[in-house]
């Protein structure tokens, strides 16, 4: 595949111009036993193919690309060889486009990933660094080059990234169109310069004096002692975010996303990045087969465990999946957090923001990804005619409802029950047994041992041909899911790329009697 892909590639060049080619489940049952068991997820991480992996890697990403490739080979040597096909980030673009072949994109511009993914050319993508645009000069700087207008001087000689070919060109022609001087710096340099594909060969042709100021990365210029890197305000308003993507078409998906986690990760890739002038952000902490927990409030289960055994075999991971009451699960994170004892989830997906908000200190921002109605729920054939919350008061009638210190369920419960009058005159006259998860409500009006209980509509599903459901006409009969990710974890991308595939996993929800919230799109987003 890989050779097919750089065959490919080269006749590609032809098209698009040259390149610089001198200058990589377990899960917990509901209930509170807190014993883990196999998620049944044994497949092995795939390898790449015997000609290894193919990047498209932009130019300007050359030097600690080639030392991050080095390193993982050695470390890794059955995954076999890196090939890294170096251009501008457009052209690049264009050939993968075309090719439709390869394992991973690195583009210098995180706009190109997101047209990738738009295209369905890439899958996932992982942010690795950031950097932004700046006048790069000669150490001597004998122009006394200071700002974008002395670059229009009529002495000075300019070389600036094509805005077709190069991403740090296609940066500078929208930052100094909205400062008003990219017209006047286009004509000059078109008369009185060049234009180059490749960030590299504008720090060349600064480098070797055949112009004397160009526009390239700050990143770029750190890697070139000779250069002086002269910070301006239309630039620096451009910061951008460096991402790799994998390409849709890899055949090795695993492989190539081991490969994107070591480039991108703290303890391994962005060391070379840093030292390379790179601003890095926090990667997640590197592990060959890395692991996670998530906590899920037990109304979940039916919905996520399809999506979590896809993204484990996908990415080569392992989701440690702790099911149970919101009640318990919050209070078993504040008890670890106290005891700074390990174990804390990297995520948590509650059965309501209820339950959330109790321990939202510890969590970023969250995302609600879908809702249930609460439904009052009775045997087939309602034998004891129900139907509303006043009949729960009844003397022939058995009840069992969620314990609100232990399940999300109990304490929306005894929300509407207070709306609705009826749960004070509950809890004094009848000895209303409780319990401690959703998952434990309906098994009860299954097997006869209570006549009614107010559940989730989704846990009505399986048994749908057992029961009967009766709808509560009130604002406070809905549960609404959010998705959120711990601020102490190590592995926050991981879990972002988990949140997307959720995002994109509306068939599993609605099958299992979910409202779907969000749309089926790319989410991931750098930064909490």
């Amino acid at each position: 595949m890989a050779g097919s892909a750089a065959l490919i590639v080269a006749l590609m060049l032809l098209l698009f111009g040259t390149t610089d080619m001198s200058c990589g489940s377990a899960s917990v049952a509901g209930g509170g036993n807190g014993k883990v068991v196999d998620s049944g997820t044994d497949a092995k991480p795939d390898q790449a193919s015997s000609d290894g992996l193919f990047i498209y890697c932009a130019a300007g990403m050359q030097y600690p690309m080639e030392r991050i490739k080095s390193h993982y080979e050695e470390e890794f040597p059955k995954q076999g060889k890196i090939q890294l096909q170096y251009g501008g980030s457009n052209t690049l673009f264009g050939q993968l486009k075309i090719s439709k072949t390869g394992d991973l994109f690195l583009a210098a511009d995180e706009s190109y990933l997101h047209r990738a993914r738009e295209e369905g050319l890439v899958v996932e993508s992982i942010p690795i660094a950031k950097m932004r645009p700046v006048i790069a000069v000669r150490n001597d700087n004998k122009k006394n080059i200071a700002n974008v207008a002395d670059l229009l001087g009529d002495d000075v000689k300019v070389a600036l990234g094509n805005p077709t070919a190069a991403a740090v060109g296609k940066k500078t022609k929208r930052l100094l169109s909205a400062s008003g001087q990219w017209t006047g710096l286009e004509k000059h340099t078109t008369a009185n310069g060049v234009f180059k594909p490749t960030v590299n060969e504008v720090a060349n042709a600064v480098k070797i004096g055949s112009v004397d100021a160009g526009i390239i990365w700050d990143s770029t210029a750190a890697q070139y002692p000779d250069l002086k890197a002269i910070r301006v305000p239309e630039l620096d308003a451009g910061t951008v975010l460096v991402s790799i993507g994998v390409v849709s078409a890899s055949k090795t998906p695993t492989a190539a996303l081991h490969f994107a986690r070591y480039i991108a990760s703290r303890d391994r890739g962005q060391h070379s990045f840093g030292e390379m002038g790179w601003e890095l952000i926090e990667g997640d902490v590197w592990q060959d087969r890395p692991e996670i927990t998530l906590f899920a409030g037990s109304v979940n289960r039916r919905a996520l465990e399809p999506v979590l055994k896809q993204f484990q075999r996908r990415e080569g991971a392992t989701i440690n999946t702790v099911y149970d009451g919101c009640g318990i699960l919050t209070a078993r994170m504040r008890s670890i957090s106290e005891e700074q004892s390990a174990g804390f989830p990297d995520t948590y997906m509650a059965c309501d923001i209820y339950y959330l908000n109790t321990v939202k200190e510890m969590f970023q921002d969250a995302v609600n990804v879908s809702d249930t109605d609460i439904v009052i729920v009775v045997g087939k054939g309602n034998p004891k005619n129900i139907k509303s919350v006043d009949d729960f008061l009844r003397e022939d009638v058995r009840l069992v409802l969620g314990q609100p210190d232990q399940c999300t369920i109990g304490v929306l419960s005894r929300r509407l029950l207070q709306e609705k009058g009826v749960y004070e005159r509950l809890t004094t006259e009848k000895k209303v047994p409780l319990k401690a998860s959703s998952a434990q409500l309906v098994p009860d009006i299954i097997s006869g041992a209570s006549d009614v209980t107010l559940a989730y509509l989704t846990d009505t599903r399986a048994a749908a041909s057992q029961l009967e459901v009766i709808p509560i006409d009130s604002n406070l009969s809905k549960a609404i899911q959010p998705y959120a990710i711990a601020r102490s974890s190590d592995h926050k991308y991981l879990s972002r790329r988990l949140y997307d595939a959720i995002a994109q996993s509306r068939d599993s929800f609605e099958s299992a009697g979910f409202n779907f919230r969000l749309e089926d799109a790319f989410k991931a987003s750098e930064g909490e």
